[in-house]
C-alpha cells in the first residue's frame, strides 16, 4: 500500500508553508504524525507531491529525516507542474496550481498499488489508515494479479471502480479563527457486496456509500450555528454531525485514468481558468453521479487537527503534546 501526501498547497489562509511548520514537542510537523500512523498500519511506500521551488527545502527538512525515522520505507516525490496535462493550445493566465485533483495526477506514473491520499498539512489520527488497510485487503481478496492489472488497464471495469473515504463530523473540524473548506457528504445506507462483507464486519460499522459530495469553501460557526456562505452571499445551515471529507481517500491505480479524463473536461468546460481550481471531491462526485464509481464511507472517531490560520498553531501544539 502507498500513501500519497498532497504537499504542494500554498497555504494562502495560513500565510506560510504549513507542511514544514513545527507543531510537536520535538519539532515534529503534522505529516510526521500521519506517516507514523500509516507505517504502523502497514503502508510501505509514501509519495510526496510538492512544488519544484521547495524541493531543496523539502529534502533538507523532511526526506533526510525520514530515512532515519522510517528505515525500510520507500520514499518518492513528484512535482505538481502548472502545465502538466494542459494542451498546448491553452493560454495559461494563472500562477497558482490547479488544485487537489490536478495535484494527485502528478503521482500517476509512480503509484502502482492501492493507495491512500491525505493532505500533508492535516493530521487525521490513526484509525483511518487501519480502516483503509482492511478495505484494501478485502478488495484484493480472491483477485489474481493478472485480473487486477486488466482492471487497471480497463478503467471502470466492475468491481474495480469501488473506492473509499474516511469521514469526520463537521463540528469537530472547524477553526475558531475563521472559515474553512470542507467536502459536505450525503450518504445512503446500502448493502455491501460480498467482496466488502468482511470489511464491514471488521470495521464494526454499517456500510455507507457517498451519494453526493459538495465542496464548500466558506464554512464557519456563528451565533446561529454552523453555516456555509455561497459566493452570492447566501447562508446554508449545516448540522454538527454532518459527515465531511478532509481529503482522506482510498483508491486503486485505475482512478488515475478517470481523474485525467475529468481534468480534461474541466479545462474544456470551465469558463474562468484564471482562478478556478480542479477539486478532487468534485471529480469524485461526477464519477458517482455517472455511476462509474462508488465510494464507501468510513466514519472515524479520531480528532482531526489542521493549520488553517496562524492562530490555530497553539491549539494544535497543545493537542499533540501527548501524541
Amino acid at each position: 500500500m502507498t500513501l500519497v501526501l498532497l504537499a504542494a498547497g500554498l497555504g494562502s489562509r495560513y500565510g506560510g508553508l504549513k507542511q514544514l511548520t513545527p507543531v510537536g514537542p520535538k519539532g515534529e510537523v503534522l505529516l510526521d504524525y500521519s506517516v507514523r500512523d500509516a507505517v504502523k498500519a502497514g503502508f510501505s511506500e509514501i509519495v510526496f507531491i510538492i512544488r519544484r521551488e521547495i524541493e531543496e527545502l523539502f529534502q533538507q527538512k523532511i526526506l533526510s529525516r525520514y530515512q532515519t525515522l522510517f528505515p525500510g520505507l520507500i520514499i518518492r516525490y513528484v512535482f505538481q507542474e502548472l502545465t502538466d496535462l494542459v494542451p498546448p493550445h491553452f493560454s495559461i493566465t494563472r500562477t497558482k496550481p490547479w488544485g487537489t485533483g490536478h495535484a494527485l495526477l502528478a503521482a500517476r506514473h509512480v503509484v502502482t498499488t492501492p493507495f491512500a491520499v491525505i493532505n500533508a498539512d492535516d493530521y487525521y489520527g490513526p484509525t483511518g489508515f487501519v480502516l483503509l488497510k482492511k478495505f484494501f485487503e478485502n478488495f484484493r481478496k480472491g483477485v489474481s494479479t493478472s485480473q487486477f492489472a486488466d482492471a487497471v488497464a480497463n478503467c471502470g471495469t466492475d468491481p474495480f471502480s469501488e473506492y473509499a473515504m474516511v469521514a469526520y463530523e463537521l463540528g469537530k473540524t472547524l477553526s475558531e479563527h475563521g472559515s474553512v473548506s470542507r467536502g459536505i457528504c450525503e450518504t445512503s445506507k446500502g448493502v455491501s457486496t460480498s467482496q466488502f462483507a468482511d470489511t464491514v464486519a471488521n470495521c464494526g460499522t454499517d456500510p455507507f456509500f457517498l451519494t453526493t459530495i459538495t465542496e464548500r469553501t466558506a464554512i464557519e460557526r456563528t451565533s446561529h450555528g454552523i453555516v456555509a456562505q455561497e459566493k452570492e452571499g447566501q447562508l446554508i445551515p449545516l448540522k454538527e454531525e454532518t459527515w465531511v471529507s478532509l481529503n482522506f481517500w482510498g483508491f486503486t491505480p485505475a482512478f488515475f485514468a478517470q481523474l485525467e479524463e475529468k481534468f480534461s473536461q474541466f479545462l474544456e468546460k470551465e469558463k474562468n481558468l484564471t482562478t478556478t481550481e480542479f477539486y478532487l471531491p468534485q471529480a469524485i462526485n461526477d464519477l458517482i453521479q455517472e455511476k462509474r464509481a462508488s465510494v464507501q464511507l468510513f466514519p472515524t472517531p479520531d480528532r482531526w487537527m489542521g493549520l488553517t490560520y496562524p492562530e490555530d498553531l497553539a491549539v494544535v501544539q497543545e493537542a499533540l503534546r501527548n501524541q
